[in-house]
């Protein structure tokens, strides 16, 4: 996955630990909408493997 998008997924994770939900579901929308096919893939994947990176949990 290119390191924008990684960059971006981070992001969301922070506002969403910042309770910017707003702001945290339009980043990765964004993120989603300009992800190729074979990114999609990693993003699910990069989503599953940090949840608690979203809820502040260690």
């Amino acid at each position: 996955m290119r390191p924008s998008i990684r960059s971006a997924l981070e992001r969301s994770a922070e506002l969403t630990r910042s309770n910017q939900f707003v702001e945290a579901v339009a980043t990765a929308e964004a993120t989603f909408n300009r992800a190729t096919d074979d990114e999609l893939a990693e993003i699910r994947q990069w989503l599953n493997d940090h949840t608690n990176d979203f809820i502040g949990k260690v």
